[in-house]
């Protein structure tokens, strides 16, 4: 991204896109940010927790950089306090978290454990006294090895499990928590832990991984019957949804793709975004989703009723973009592990600035994202619940300049606006991540976080970006 003489924000290789100067955002938006139990929390061996597949995982070898684990991570659990103390002092209105089910449930199923519900009622008041607005997701991917010795999602049983551990959850923190997230990144769920098993379980089969992304659709259904049966108000699933773009798009808004191009365009969309949203806001795969599900592994797995459980009526989708997916036609070449079906799509990286996790830096992707969400699914709320980017952060005399970060919120910010400005209804705004914390297969050397955190020390430090979000959360909007 860079700035012209002009002073507008483009996408390189485009024309001018995003205005600079003040924007505004409406009256009542929410800022916050958001951060995931199995990252963060640490304490994995205490208080009755069980274990997870992400333990199984982290702890075999060559599954993730370095040989990390989130054994300790950012040490919240014991330092939750001090944290939220933390995100009072930077202006966070709502704070995103995870609740790990093997906390709960060390198990997977059956009675609930105290101390881990102990924590996260602890945790919620803490936020509470700070006027901090707690968002409680129930699963970001940190199931109970107990379930998936069991066959983790590729069983029906864990749906039904998830709905009654959701509704323990609410028993407990209902009175005080609003919103409720059911699931986070189902996508990744299904297809990076049992499509190319570069996430946990690590299983590598196309039929494991469309068999698991349906039975997380119905654990999503079920969950929200749960939860509306116990009286829960706001429920939202969570995805990680991006525009599918050919190279061409990335750089020029207005390219219009070949036909060949366009249907790969179509395919992919509907087996990134569609696969999720079509049967949860509208009651029915895509046709292109079914054929290769048909293909892969039959559809004995989907009962007559489920589509109607999966379909119960939502308030929020939320939505975590990082970048847009960039595809093109490609006769002859092979399915992606990652996308059963993918056959004759060639996934490309755009010639863009990228961020050190090599994912290309495109804010108007963003803008563009939302308004086809707005169009095709209208009368369901946005919420942006993840958006942000890891680069090589280091500390100087104590302090974290990270100028790159900053450009890169302020200049998704101003798509967010744009966004708004042409009719999309988005409620608010959550940063990933408040803490660097352990970034899944990649280990501990990629840094998301507002807030530098020492490994070592467990010493947090707030970087430049966290005190230039904080002026952004005063403001209700940016300046310049």
């Amino acid at each position: 991204m860079t700035i012209t003489d002009g002073g507008t924000v483009t996408d390189r290789g485009t024309a001018p896109l995003l205005s600079r100067g003040r924007v505004e955002f409406p009256d009542g938006f929410i800022w916050g940010a958001a951060t995931a139990s199995y990252q963060i929390e640490g304490a994995v061996n205490e208080d009755g927790r069980g274990r997870s597949i992400w333990d199984t995982f982290s702890a075999t070898p060559g599954k993730v950089a370095r040989g990390d684990t989130g054994e300790v991570a950012c040490d919240h659990y014991h330092r939750y306090v001090d944290d939220v103390r933390l995100m009072r002092e930077l202006g966070l209105r709502a704070y995103r978290f995870s609740v790990a089910w093997p906390r709960i449930q060390p198990d997977g199923s059956g009675t609930p454990n105290p101390r881990g519900l102990d924590f996260y009622d602890r945790l919620v008041d803490e936020l509470l006294r700070h006027d901090i607005t707690p968002y409680v997701t129930l699963y970001h991917w940190d199931l109970p090895q107990a379930l998936e010795d069991r066959g983790g999602w590729t069983s029906r049983e864990t749906a039904h499990r998830f709905a009654d551990y959701a509704e323990i959850v609410y028993a407990r923190l209902g009175d005080r928590v609003r919103s409720w997230t059911t699931l986070n990144e189902p996508w990744v769920s299904a297809f990076l832990g049992y499509g190319n098993g570069v996430h946990a379980p690590g299983r590598s089969d196309p039929a494991d991984a469309l068999r698991a992304a349906h039975h997380l659709l119905l654990a999503h259904g079920l969950g929200v019957r749960a939860l509306r049966a116990a009286g829960a108000r706001e429920l939202m699933l969570v995805i990680n949804s991006s525009p599918v773009l050919t190279p061409a798009q990335v750089i020029d808004p207005d390219a219009t793709p070949s036909a060949a191009d366009a249907e790969a365009v179509e395919l992919i969309h509907a087996l990134l975004n569609r696969q999720f949203l079509d049967p949860v806001l509208r009651g029915s795969y895509p046709p292109e989703v079914l054929k290769v599900v048909e293909r892969h592994c039959g559809l004995a797995h989907i009962a007559d009723d489920d589509l109607g459980t999966i379909n119960a009526p939502i308030d929020l989708v939320g939505v975590n973009y990082y970048n847009p997916c960039t595809v093109e036609a490609g006769p002859g070449t092979p399915a992606d592990p990652a996308w059963p079906g993918s056959e004759g799509v060639r996934f490309r990286t755009p010639d863009v600035p990228a961020t050190a996790m090599g994912w290309p830096i495109v804010p108007t992707g963003l803008s563009r994202l939302l308004l086809r969400l707005s169009r095709d699914y209208p009368g369901v709320g946005l919420l942006v619940t993840e958006n942000g980017a890891a680069f090589d952060d280091t500390v100087t005399d104590g302090r974290v300049h990270d100028a790159d970060r900053i450009a890169y919120l302020d200049g998704h910010l101003r798509a967010l606006h744009a966004a708004i400005a042409a009719g999309a209804d988005v409620r608010g705004y959550l940063a990933w991540s408040l803490l660097d914390n352990f970034e899944w297969a990649e280990g501990y050397h990629r840094r998301f976080g507002l807030v530098y955190v020492d490994y070592t020390t467990q010493a947090r430090i707030p970087k430049d970006s966290a005190l230039w979000y904080r002026d952004v959360i005063i403001r209700n909007g940016l300046t310049r």
